[in-house]
């Protein structure tokens, strides 16, 4: 499994962030077709490092190819450009790809 990580920092204005944010993003990013699961919470709490976060998501793949090939489709580089949009409305994102494995 592929994970996609992205934590949104405290948007200026946080009303027109979640608008946008669920009404726009999500149902954008949930079309692509290989994308298994999209989890968000809107109450993390910061352990280390920078914070805190207005909200985090949680993007599921099977494998890194399925990933791979839905960013490089038309819908893929739709939310890419979305999430350029989102970034004026919260400047402060961080995102990361990752497999996970048992140690």
């Amino acid at each position: 499994m592929v994970h996609f990580f992205a934590a949104y920092g405290q948007p200026p204005d946080a009303g027109a962030f979640d608008r946008h944010y669920f009404d726009v993003h999500v149902p954008l990013a949930k079309g692509l077709p290989g994308l298994r699961r999209y989890s968000i919470s809107r109450n993390p709490t910061t352990v280390r490092g920078p914070g805190p976060y207005h909200l985090v998501a949680l993007l599921d793949w099977d494998a890194m190819d399925s990933l791979r090939q839905d960013f490089a489709s038309p819908l893929g580089e739709q939310v890419a450009r979305d999430v350029d949009y989102l970034a004026t409305l919260c400047p402060s994102i961080r995102s990361t790809i990752f497999e996970l494995e048992v140690v």
